[in-house]
């Protein structure tokens, strides 16, 4: 995957999941989710956009952070929603 996206600088490299048990939306109504995303700025797990909630999709229109990455192995990439394209994990 070649890495043109200008907002891989906005990464946190040390962020912290807010939680490892699920898509802490889906927990917090009771919804599925078919796939994790984390957000590398402020560290939300978020569902995909395979899943009802969205919630990954919804954290980046609310919050305008860039950049989320799979949070389920053995997935490791990364993605951009501003730039629209698939990131190389060992840039996030």
């Amino acid at each position: 995957m070649e890495n043109t996206c200008q907002h891989v600088s906005e990464v946190h490299h040390d962020v912290e999941p807010h939680t490892r048990g699920g898509c802490e939306d889906c927990l917090r109504t009771g919804g599925r989710w078919v796939q994790l995303r984390l957000c590398m700025t402020c560290g939300h797990v978020g569902c995909c956009d395979d899943s009802p909630g969205k919630h990954a999709s919804a954290h980046y229109a609310e919050m305008h952070h860039p950049i989320v990455r799979s949070f389920q192995s053995p997935d490791d990439w990364g993605w951009c929603y501003v730039d629209k394209q698939y990131l190389d994990a060992d840039r996030l």
